[in-house]
């Protein structure tokens, strides 16, 4: 029995021996994977490290790139047209444009006339600047290929608090004939412009000086009698405008000008006439002066002009003298003059371009913009009895937004010479950007 109980003691013994033994080998077995795991995470981590310095250098390197190629690439713009930048600014360009088709219909009175359609304007503009120099050059399809459908093309450089001007622009006088054709109020320009006083004479090549502040301006440009299409001639011409407003808000400007301009005819100079269409473009016109190049005579004239905005309601007003030296006989006097006016009827205001001495068009917002508008003008000849014409406008603009106007304009002409009374029902749609 003791021999019995001995054996079992022994065996327990050595099974309490083998199964701890048994249970330090499966704790070293467990430490060593795990040693193991833990060297391969730190080989990761090592790895993951490495490949974040990497990518961290390769982030560096392409911001460097994007830098480069943010402040080496030329920006473009397509709001309101096409304007490419240099990164430095120094250069600019942008492409324009501006599509006036119009409609006529006439009340036929003694002259004979001819409803039509036809495209008013279709111009290209391209302006901007290189050199530290401003540039435009300006193509009226409209008006005809080449030379003859030539508007603005002229260099200018800021100096001295102004701007000069060198090449093919409108001289500095007449208020309405400054304002831009995007900009006028009435589908026709008045005939204190060169829609009556200087026919045919809009555009100029020469020099000019303008120089504009918060309520003025001052300009004066000197000029050969030539335009784009005209042949050589040695005619000269200057004129010269200043202009002060004396309240000029947000919402209220009152503005005064004065302009003079001389033309003297000579070798080569075609003739100088004052023409008007009393109702309406296409429709009949009468000559109110001329000075015949042949003659080497001149051309004076000096006007007034007054202008105001004030919240919805708008007018201005010109009045122009001028004399037409002619080779025998005395001079003649030519007034021409003219008031017009509009009405915003839901909220609208023209804002005054203290720059230029003009108005622009009201900013247009999403519901559109209504303009009522009437004028009233007048040109003649002092001293060949009954040489005057006239006319009445009224009408009404559509703004539909900033780029997109509908005119409607009915003109009541009167002829005093021939006693004609034509009338004229007129519709253009404008679009400009």
């Amino acid at each position: 029995m003791r021999h019995t109980i001995l054996a079992a003691a022994l065996a327990t013994a050595l099974g309490s021996t083998s199964f701890t033994a048994a249970a330090q080998s499966a704790q070293d077995r467990e430490i060593t994977e795990l040693k193991a795991q833990i060297s391969a995470l730190a080989a990761k981590v090592e790895e993951l490290e490495t490949r974040t310095d990497a990518q961290s250098d390769i982030n560096v390197a392409t911001q460097e790139n994007l830098d480069k190629i943010a402040t080496g690439t030329p920006v473009v713009a397509t709001k309101g047209g096409l304007k490419v930048t240099s990164p430095d600014k120094k250069f600019e360009a942008s492409l324009g444009g501006r599509i006036h088709f119009d409609a006529y219909a006439f009340d036929r009175d003694l002259a004979s006339t001819t409803g039509t359609t036809e495209f008013r304007r279709a111009r290209l503009t391209l302006q901007g600047k290189a050199y530290g120099w401003d540039y435009k050059l300006e193509q009226d399809f409209a008006a005809g290929s080449n030379l003859d459908g030539l508007r603005d093309a002229y260099i200018a450089k800021s100096a001295l608090g102004g701007k000069f001007t060198i090449g093919h622009f409108k001289p500095y006088r007449a208020m309405e004939e400054l304002t831009s054709s995007n900009e006028i109020l009435m589908m026709e320009r008045p005939f204190a412009t060169a829609t009556g006083l200087f026919s045919g004479r809009q555009f100029q090549q020469g020099v000019g000086y303008l120089r504009g502040g918060g309520n003025y301006t001052a300009g004066f440009s000197a000029f050969n009698l030539r335009g784009a299409s005209g042949s050589r001639n040695e005619g000269v011409g200057y004129a010269g405008r200043v202009t002060f407003a004396p309240i000029n808000t947000a919402d209220s400007t009152l503005h005064f000008g004065a302009w003079a301009s001389h033309e003297n005819a000579n070798q080569g100079s075609a003739d100088l006439s004052a023409v008007a269409n009393y109702a309406g473009r296409r429709g009949p016109s009468q000559a109110i002066a001329t000075v015949t190049g042949a003659s080497r005579s001149d051309i004076s004239a000096y006007a007034l002009e007054a202008a105001g905005s004030f919240g919805p309601v708008f007018f201005q007003g010109e009045y122009a003298n001028a004399s037409f030296g002619q080779p025998v006989g005395p001079d003649q006097d030519v007034t021409a003059w003219y008031l017009q006016g509009s009405w915003h009827l839901n909220g609208g205001h023209k804002p005054y371009k203290a720059g230029t001495g003009v108005f622009g068009s009201a900013p247009v917002a999403d519901r559109g913009l209504w303009e009522l508008t009437a004028r009233y003008d007048s040109i003649e000849n002092k001293d060949i009895a009954g040489l005057d014409v006239s006319s009445w406008i009224l009408g009404v603009n559509y703004y539909v937004n900033p780029g997109l106007r509908f005119m409607f304009n009915y003109t009541r002409g009167d002829n005093g010479l021939t006693g004609d009374e034509t009338g004229q029902y007129a519709l253009r749609t404008q679009f400009s950007w």
